[in-house]
């Protein structure tokens, strides 16, 4: 299941190999919109999309020693990542937030890699890891005070190993890959992940990673999430072969892992750690997923993918996979849904007060922090707009 850069092992292609087909379907406005009919790659799976357990030699020993109370707990996470994601789309709908970047369809792949993470790995997400960053201890209210515009981040990256969302496509893959030539440089055992989309595989910036981590044997872990769509482009518009053996031209190993299997994305993502960790240096992972939803709430999907598209995947949601294994192995049963639900609501609850209660940011702070030192313009402008929000209360209090 992975690409090797080493002669004796030569790569095995996948089926996504030969880019997946496409097709038109027309909606009832009579728009057509491109349909990406489904292909079957390669990819690494222990739990099938109807919950049944399947073998892999190669990674069965990454979660043999997993109890049903972890899985339990894995479950949880997704339910409670997913409900948190779905209070914070209605919260920008309701004008409470500026934007919202959604992970709905893509928990499994955060969740299990999250959760194989130790606590001194360190995290160089994008926008979307909304599911790490709960693995990671971040308070989800606290990831939407960039999104609400009342802070620039709300955490402090060193107190959860939790870099701030990055904007910029894909230059978080550059500072992890930095991060992590300076942990190999400390002599430590720990390991640095980055977090990106099949949209910034295409950047210069993750090639440049890439060359750099494999070059200086950077303990680092390349967690691509393709979810087959960059805003509007597919995957196959982007690339001739299967993301994950772009690795194999760098000379460092890639897998593509099923990103709705939690289990499976647990057990690559320990596995690509432990390479780190002992000093075999980087991994690209591919965890082939699908966005359910809107790539943020600014964008329509029903204008480039049609609904049979979207319907295969949902078949494939994550949760109900690992609630069926759950049910079926009798690692659960219906007051453990039923507890969860009402945990799930409570925290939707608390989220939407802690939003709604966020004090407005200080007017004046976008002016701290643009010079290390200082600078004159800046003291002008600042002196300016001192004097434009003066003339609002000299209104005020002449009764205009």
């Amino acid at each position: 299941m992975t690409v090797d850069s080493s002669a004796a092992r030569k790569p095995r292609r996948s089926a996504a190999g030969k880019a997946g087909t496409t097709g038109t379907s027309t909606g009832t406005t009579g728009t057509k919109r491109t349909t990406k009919k489904s292909v079957d790659p390669e990819l690494v799976q222990l739990l099938t999309p109807e919950g049944k357990r399947v073998k892999n030699a190669e990674y069965d020993a990454y979660v043999a020693g997993i109890t049903p109370e972890e899985l339990r707990g894995l479950y949880r996470d997704m339910v409670l990542t997913r409900r948190f994601d779905a209070e914070a789309t209605s919260l920008q709908r309701q004008g409470e937030l500026g934007l919202w970047a959604s992970l709905l369809g893509q928990e499994a792949a955060q969740i299990g890699s999250g959760r194989a993470l130790r606590d001194d790995d360190y995290v160089f997400p994008t926008y979307r890891e909304h599911g790490v960053a709960w693995c990671r201890g971040v308070d989800p209210a606290n990831l939407l005070g960039m999104f609400r515009g009342v802070n620039n981040g709300g955490w402090d990256p060193n107190g959860n190993n939790f870099h701030l969302y990055t904007i910029v496509i894909g230059s978080q893959t550059l500072h992890a890959t930095g991060y992590a030539m300076g942990v190999a440089k400390d002599g430590a055992d720990s390991a640095v992940i980055a977090y990106f989309g099949d949209g910034a595989s295409s950047q210069g910036d993750v090639a440049e990673s890439f060359t750099f981590s494999a070059v200086y044997n950077a303990p680092v872990v390349f967690f691509c999430q393709n979810n087959q769509w960059a805003i509007s482009e597919p995957t196959e518009k982007q690339t001739r072969v299967p993301l994950y053996q772009r690795a194999q031209g760098f000379g460092f190993p890639g897998v593509r892992v099923d990103g709705n299997d939690v289990l499976a994305c647990l057990a690559v993502t320990k596995w690509a750690l432990e390479r780190a960790r002992n000093g075999e240096g980087p991994t690209l992972v591919e965890a082939y997923t699908y966005r359910m939803g809107a790539h943020t709430t600014s964008d329509d999907p029903t204008r480039y993918r049609g609904d049979e598209e979207r319907q295969s995947w949902e078949a494939k949601d994550p949760i109900l996979r690992l609630r069926r294994f759950l049910e079926a192995s009798n690692h659960a049963d219906e007051g453990f849904f039923a507890e969860l639900e009402a945990e799930s609501e409570a925290l939707g609850r608390r989220v939407r007060e802690a939003v709604r209660s966020m004090p407005d940011p200080d007017h004046f702070a976008i002016f701290e922090n643009v010079y290390a030192d200082g600078h004159a313009l800046v003291d002008e402008e600042r002196a300016q707009f001192a004097a434009y929000q003066a003339s609002f209360a000299d209104v005020e209090a002449e009764g205009v």
